[in-house]
């Protein structure tokens, strides 16, 4: 059991190396506490507070700066989070709904703000569907001998291509355009959409098949794209600022910018029965995340498509600020993901 007097030490310790980065030695510590107390007093409860393991001291002459477990503690039972202002929930707010309609586009929105307010990274990852097949294909004349070409898949994934096109996009050539989508593609899965498929439509389309390729290849690659998925980070640099790593932060950035460790993270995340989750130094999975303190959310929309969505800082990061505003954020992307489709 810890006394009230040692929790209150562990928590101005925290405190104040979260808003310093300074370790905080007894003098400091008598004249915050809100009672008189021995210099040798507060020595003997951090020394109490060490053999617990919630504090360090990294120089014998030095003062002490908090352990990674003292963070969890702080966390579970010492924070007294700060209040999102009703300014900054408006902006969020706005700012999320802006692309409310694409669930890729929101997401790749909420991890651009959760960057932005928290001064970390941002990332989100769209987790491949084997099952999601194209719902919808349409050809949006351009101009000068271009095309858009757009699909909607099952999952709500949008993706489109401007192409060039040889021929005259005409009444003639839509209606063949349609009736190959509806007779091979609608329906079809991303994953069986290859050049077999493509060599089919040879039977409809015929000679006029040559005039089709352009958009039948465009296609194929916009089915391999939305088939795997994908991981998008914001703002790395932001770690950049967050000096505590010291050089172990060149090798965070390397270790994020090969992302297949990332999404595999995701992906495994995915299949826990969390929902969300916070992971504090050795309490990541990943030992090259083992100095950051991470945040993940994971989303369940549409035709049961699934994402995630977090934050990745220093384990020094200002939780008590920080965790309201994600929370935030997470909240509000799980609300406007569940109108755009059944949960």
């Amino acid at each position: 059991m810890i006394s009230e007097r040692r929790l209150a030490i562990l928590n101005l310790i925290i405190e104040h190396y979260l808003q310093t980065g300074e370790p905080m030695g007894s003098k400091t510590l008598c004249q915050l506490l809100p009672y008189s107390v021995s210099s040798a007093t507060v020595r003997n409860e951090m020394a109490y507070l060490s053999e617990l393991g919630f504090l360090e001291q990294r120089h014998t002459s030095a003062g002490r700066v908090p352990s990674k477990a003292s963070y969890r503690y702080y966390v579970d039972s010492l924070m007294v989070p700060d209040e999102l202002s009703d300014y900054n929930k408006k902006l969020i707010s706005e700012a999320l709904s802006v692309n409310s309609g694409d669930p890729e586009r929101l997401l790749s929105d909420a991890a651009k703000l959760l960057a932005q307010y928290t001064h970390c990274i941002g990332f989100c990852c769209a987790i491949e569907d084997p099952l999601d097949c194209i719902q919808g294909v349409d050809l949006i004349p351009a101009g000068n001998s271009k095309a858009m070409l757009v699909m909607l898949t099952a999952g709500n994934k949008i993706k489109s291509s401007l192409i060039n096109i040889a021929c005259p996009i005409d009444d003639d050539f839509r209606f063949l355009f349609y009736e190959v989508m509806n007779r091979l593609f609608i329906g079809t899965p991303l994953t069986e959409v290859n050049l077999s498929l493509v060599q089919r439509s040879v039977l409809i389309a015929k000679e006029r098949v040559f005039d089709l390729l352009p958009i039948l290849t465009s296609l194929c690659s916009l089915c391999n794209e939305a088939s795997h998925s994908k991981l998008m980070l914001e703002n790395e640099t932001n770690i950049l600022s967050h000096d505590e790593l010291g050089n172990d932060v060149y090798k965070l950035l390397s270790f994020l910018a090969d992302k297949e460790k990332l999404i595999e993270f995701s992906k495994q995340f995915a299949k826990t029965n969390a929902r969300r989750s916070m992971f504090i130094g050795d309490e990541n999975p990943l030992y090259e995340m083992k100095n950051t303190s991470t945040v993940i959310s994971k989303f369940i929309y549409g035709n049961n498509q699934c994402a995630t969505l977090g934050m990745i800082g220093s384990t020094r990061i200002d939780y008590k600020k920080i965790i309201p505003c994600v929370e935030y954020i997470f909240n509000t992307v799980d609300t406007l993901l569940s109108k755009g489709g059944t949960k």
